[in-house]
């Protein structure tokens, strides 16, 4: 009876259209008070879920890409991309995915990546005379690689809650990401030559050396990042210190673009994204842990394990479950509610927790690009002043290659564990 009330709450509030995080508080606070538990047990589990070291890397890559966007960096890095890959037939469309796979080094969050490069790259198509659906439809896309190339916000959030490792996590992430832009550009070839897409200009050493020489120093940073954790400098919450400290030397003292005004809007906007990552992050724990009680996931594990203990199976099933879970609910609020009861499963199937984050993590990408939810979806409506319906029509042949290489990452494990086994094991 408490667990029918637990997901009959859930269900009831996430309907009505309260946030995630009080759906998961309220749900949670029904079930201790029908099974009889102290209230206090809530709000224990609660700050007992954000009580995470790994967790503080969360508001600090929100912070370096709020002040990336802000400080004008994001221009730099669109313009380098620009004058390399722009010379192509339909040479705004590479542009688009290749300064996503650069910008996903820095911000982590698909997010960050259409609201602030989406912008620039929308208004770059539309002036070249590119169809805004083509433009949306691509940048949409292309904003799903930022959180699988490191840094991440929802690995990390994964790592803390499966116990994994986030240095291997980030690491285990590089080839997927970079797949994921190999299929996006051939998708946008296939578009060029059939509508005769126009090239950006010519290839020349000066306009690429020129771009590159604006671009240099925001390039650093995923070096900076990246490097210091694959060499063991810093951890991933260090890397995320250092990637804010680096990107306010730029924006206020380098390019001086940052002001002090400036500064506190994204510091307000920073508290207010984290605040309520946080909060679905806390909720979750008590959530979690009704469910771990209760041994939902060993029943799930159990009767999944009875029809079939092959992997592939398993893994099919658990692709299926993500990706119908990834459209009516945001990623981070996914993956916490996901993770207690998917990776038993998945361990007791010889399933890696590393290949298993990736695979959720790129399922729920897909699941920002569709309805109802689509998060990605309605940030492009609002740069673009394209309606959200034909933002969906838009996207939707760019969910075929990110579906094909989501079943190659899922099927193929040394395409995300060869790394991460080369360089921690």
């Amino acid at each position: 009876m408490e667990l029918l009330v637990l997901f009959f709450v859930l269900a009831i509030t996430l309907i009505a259209g309260l946030p995630v995080g009080v759906s998961l508080g309220l749900a949670s606070l029904a079930y201790v008070v029908l099974a009889g538990l102290p209230e206090a047990v809530v709000l224990h589990r609660m700050v007992g879920g954000v009580d995470s070291f790994p967790l503080l890397a969360v508001p600090f890559f929100i912070l370096a890409g709020h002040l990336m966007n802000t400080g004008g960096i994001t221009e730099r890095i669109f313009g380098f991309a620009r004058a390399l890959i722009g010379w192509l037939p339909g040479g705004l469309g590479y542009v688009n995915v290749g300064a996503s796979v650069m910008f996903a080094g820095m911000s982590g969050a698909a997010v960050a990546d259409a609201g602030g490069l989406g912008s620039v790259e929308i208004r770059a198509m539309r002036q070249a005379g590119y169809d805004s659906d083509f433009a949306v439809g691509v940048t949409a896309s292309s904003s799903t690689i930022g959180p699988i190339i490191p840094p991440s916000l929802p690995l990390i959030v994964y790592g803390v809650m499966a116990s994994a490792s986030i240095g291997e996590l980030f690491v285990a992430g590089l080839l997927p990401g970079l797949l994921m832009a190999v299929a996006l550009m051939v998708m946008v070839a296939w578009y060029s030559h059939r509508r005769g897409y126009p090239r950006d200009g010519a290839l020349t050493l000066g306009r690429v050396s020129q771009s590159f020489a604006r671009a240099f120093l925001p390039l650093l940073t995923p070096a900076i990042i990246i490097g210091g954790i694959m060499t063991g400098a810093f951890t991933p919450t260090e890397a995320a210190v250092a990637a804010v400290v680096w990107t306010l030397v730029l924006g206020m003292f380098v390019y001086r673009s940052l002001t002090w005004r400036h500064l506190v809007r994204v510091m307000f906007d920073t508290v207010e994204t984290t605040a309520s990552i946080l909060l679905i992050v806390a909720a979750s724990s008590i959530f979690a842990w009704i469910l771990i009680s209760n041994q939902i996931a060993a029943h799930l594990a159990a009767g999944l394990l009875g029809i079939s203990s092959d992997p592939m199976f398993v893994m099919m099933a658990i692709l299926v479950i993500v990706l119908l879970l990834g459209l009516f609910m945001e990623t981070v609020a996914a993956i916490t509610i996901l993770v207690p009861v998917l990776l038993p499963v998945a361990t007791q199937a010889g399933i890696d927790p590393v290949h298993l984050g990736i695979v959720v993590v790129l399922a729920l990408m897909i699941g920002l690009l569709t309805p109802p939810v689509g998060l990605v979806l309605y940030v492009l409506a609002g740069v673009s002043g394209v309606s959200f319906e034909r933002c969906v029509k838009a996207t939707m042949p760019f969910l075929v290659p990110l579906l094909i290489v989501l079943l190659m990452v899922a099927f193929i494990p040394q395409l995300s564990l060869w790394l991460p086994h080369t360089l921690y094991r």
